[in-house]
């Protein structure tokens, strides 16, 4: 699966593929080289439409739900084990036409990943995305955990780091 990552067009068409995204009318407009920088759409359509007329919860959620992931896994590369862990949504505003997020990461935010990791610790950190309508308003603000850790057979030894 990794070295499908050297190349992130390739994961952009395969996401644009999938069928959960697809489905939803989920798109990823980009996706950097570096894995550094992604921009989600969701357009707006009949069958995603709720209740009430606006944009599905669940497919807002799910615009998010596979990308920080990715992007780490795109710059960490194997040696790292990176998932999901854990979600939650607030919602803002009704989403009445196209939603779009950006996910941005910063090299130093990588940078402590990797130094807190070196022997093999897991880290937790938190991200925060804005979901916003094409307008600019935002309509739902959603925090991402993710579980980070070094695999084994990469790891510094504690003594080694001392």
């Amino acid at each position: 699966m990794q070295h499908f990552f050297k190349y992130s067009k390739v994961i952009q068409s395969g996401l644009n593929l999938w069928p959960p995204f697809r489905g939803a009318g989920i798109r990823i407009e980009e996706l950097s080289a570096d894995y550094f920088r992604c921009k989600v759409s969701l357009k707006f359509r009949w069958w995603n439409k709720n209740a009430n007329r606006t944009q599905y919860g669940g497919s807002m959620f799910s615009m998010t739900d596979p990308i920080y992931p990715l992007m780490f896994m795109g710059i960490l590369g194997k040696e790292y084990v990176v998932w999901d862990k854990a979600a939650e949504i607030e919602y803002l505003a009704p989403g009445k036409k196209e939603l779009l997020a950006e996910f941005e990461l910063s090299a130093q935010q990588i940078a402590d990943i990797v130094e807190a990791t070196k022997a093999g610790n897991k880290i937790l950190p938190q991200f925060e995305v804005l979901i916003k309508d094409t307008n600019g308003t935002e309509v739902a603000k959603i925090k991402r955990t993710l579980y980070i850790r070094k695999k084994e057979k990469y790891c510094i030894p504690e003594t080694a780091v001392a």
